[in-house]
């Protein structure tokens, strides 16, 4: 589907979602190389890309300097 506008689009998927039972998000955007202008931009299930595993594991988080 095509549409005139980014929020058009934007607004008929949030309604869709309403009424099929589900929530949204915003998750990709692409711009074109040529003008910097936004060429795609994806809404998804806010299900969609879930990560079984935490992100961040104890091990991975930066140490803060201490002061002297």
């Amino acid at each position: 589907m095509k549409f005139d506008t980014l929020q058009q689009g934007i607004s008929f998927y949030e309604k869709y979602a309403k009424v099929s039972g589900f929530d949204t998000r915003l998750y990709s955007t692409k711009k074109r190389k040529s003008d910097g202008k936004i060429s795609l931009k994806y809404c998804v299930c806010n299900k969609e890309g879930f990560r079984e595993t935490p992100r961040l594991h104890a091990d991975c988080k930066k140490k803060k300097k201490k002061d002297q």
